[in-house]
């Protein structure tokens, strides 16, 4: 089976591009102390001292998955109760060690109350690519730009999403959403098959299945099966772009897949701090997750084009 790649930011797959799945807003899992013992995972990007992975007050599977690797870590973690409550940070943490995930209300409180700056690819990344590595028509527009195309065409808004993402003919959307509104528009192709990676100084970290046949790829049994060789084709696909002079952000998730009949191809690039697991072990996404967050102070060459902005809007 295959799907539409105007379905890639519906439903499920637009909930878990954020922050994972079964969503629900719980109770603290309030910050623990180091433990003793544990050791360090395999990454370029881990740093000294103790890091505190700040979570959000939804609770998911991939967020208990996080807080249960940070302890194993030695890492201490802190649940924000309310968003409102992330003020209340500033003294009780140290900036330089916090890492966050959650979904980007969350992140946006925690980083400006700590003065943090997050790591994200821009809008114009996926159509600024090189034609064999998205092997379909995309381009960076705007909603009025994308009004007046007949389509069929496949159009998502870059950031919030202010309508849903697919494939319309012609583009109608409700009156009340701007016109300058900025949305990818490409042109429609069929997935058979989705991989998600975490990536880190453009090395792999972590891959899985991330959906299959137009559904998320994870099975009954909670387990989301990625033959080898899917593995192998996904990987010869992010190495032509991890080995390509591309620029990528320090740490990212990269989803690609194979379009029917064209092969294999980069799908899109969403913040590491905002994505679903979808299997990725979370040892693994700990040092990707700390590699995109850090004090602005602390801002190098190549973290400066990746900052997330306050206004997502102005940026093009």
């Amino acid at each position: 089976m295959t799907r539409v790649l105007a379905d890639e930011a519906q439903g499920e797959r637009g909930r878990r591009a954020r922050w994972g799945d079964d969503a629900r807003v719980g109770h603290d899992l309030e910050g623990t102390q180091r433990s003793p013992g544990a050791g360090e995972h395999p990454a370029m990007c881990v740093s000294s001292g103790v890091p505190r992975l700040v979570l959000s007050p939804r609770y998911s599977s991939d967020s208990i998955a996080l807080w249960q690797a940070a302890l194993a870590s030695g890492w201490s973690t802190t649940r924000v109760r309310q968003i409102g409550d992330s003020a209340a940070l500033v003294g009780e943490v140290d900036p330089a060690e916090v890492l966050i995930y959650g979904e980007t209300i969350l992140a946006d409180a925690v980083a400006a109350a700590l003065d943090l700056a997050l790591l994200e690819p821009t809008y114009a990344w996926l159509p600024g690519l090189p034609a064999a590595l998205r092997l379909r028509e995309i381009e960076l527009s705007t909603l009025g730009a994308a009004r007046r195309l007949a389509g069929p065409v496949f159009v998502k808004p870059v950031d919030d999403k202010f309508f849903p993402a697919r494939v319309y003919a012609p583009v109608e959307v409700d009156a009340l959403v701007a016109d300058d509104l900025p949305v990818l528009v490409a042109e429609p192709v069929r997935f058979g098959v989705e991989v998600r990676a975490f990536v880190c100084d453009r090395a792999v970290v972590g891959l899985s299945a991330y959906m299959r046949g137009g559904q998320l790829a994870q099975t009954e049994g909670g387990e989301w099966p990625l033959s080898p060789d899917e593995e192998l084709a996904a990987r010869a696909c992010l190495g032509r772009l991890l080995e390509s002079d591309v620029a990528l952000p320090p740490a990212v998730v990269i989803d690609v897949g194979e379009i029917v009949e064209r092969g294999w191809a980069v799908v899109e690039a969403n913040a590491a701090w905002a994505s679903g697991l979808c299997g990725v072990d979370a040892r693994a996404v700990l040092p990707v997750l700390r590699r995109a967050c850090m004090p602005r102070a602390r801002l190098g060459a190549a973290d400066e084009p990746w900052v997330r902005p306050p206004a997502r809007l102005d940026r093009r």
